[in-house]
């Protein structure tokens, strides 16, 4: 029996039906699963998904655990997401990420205590040109100082409680970050 609806089945279906190999659909199914358990990647379901692509579980559960992208446990309605890889963290990332702990007043992995925001460090978001990188949601800052990030957070704090966003959705246009 999986635990997936009927709707859900029929979206995993559609979105195989757009490639070569029910293996290609990996990343997107996985998306998908995330989304209809209302934002995080439980073992559950990436058995499901598993199960309906026709792959062994233990890689379904790689490939969700390699990617920052899928939450395997609750996070706020905003991630911070700061890369600490090496271009960034010799441009301050580590100085960032601790900024931000204080600010906060949290440890990079935590959510604030009202859920609205977590913090999180990941690996290379692609912008070791301009380091340090923050990601959230889909948006990307570069050069992110200190002042960047406060501002970014007062920004993300006056947000209205049900922003039109997801833990890794898109915020609205008219937020002005």
């Amino acid at each position: 029996m999986s635990v997936f609806s009927e709707e859900t089945i029929a979206r995993l279906d559609e979105l195989i039906s757009r490639y070569p190999t029910k293996k290609a659909a990996l990343l997107p199914a996985l998306w998908v699963a995330q989304d209809v358990g209302g934002g995080v990647l439980n073992p559950d379901a990436m058995e499901a998904v598993a199960s309906h692509l026709e792959l062994p579980p233990a890689e379904v559960q790689g490939v969700a655990t390699f990617y920052t992208m899928y939450n395997k446990v609750p996070r706020g309605k905003f991630a911070i997401e700061i890369c600490h890889n090496v271009p960034c963290m010799a441009f301050g990332a580590e100085e960032l990420i601790a900024h931000c702990e204080h600010s906060l007043g949290i440890s990079a992995g935590e959510t604030t205590p009202d859920g609205h925001i977590t913090l999180a460090r990941v690996e290379c978001l692609g912008a070791c040109c301009n380091a340090p990188a923050v990601q959230i949601g889909s948006k990307y800052y570069e050069n992110v100082s200190a002042e960047h990030i406060d501002a970014l957070i007062v920004q993300i704090k006056s947000l209205p409680d049900n922003p039109d966003h997801t833990p890794q959705g898109l915020i609205s246009e008219t937020a002005s970050f």
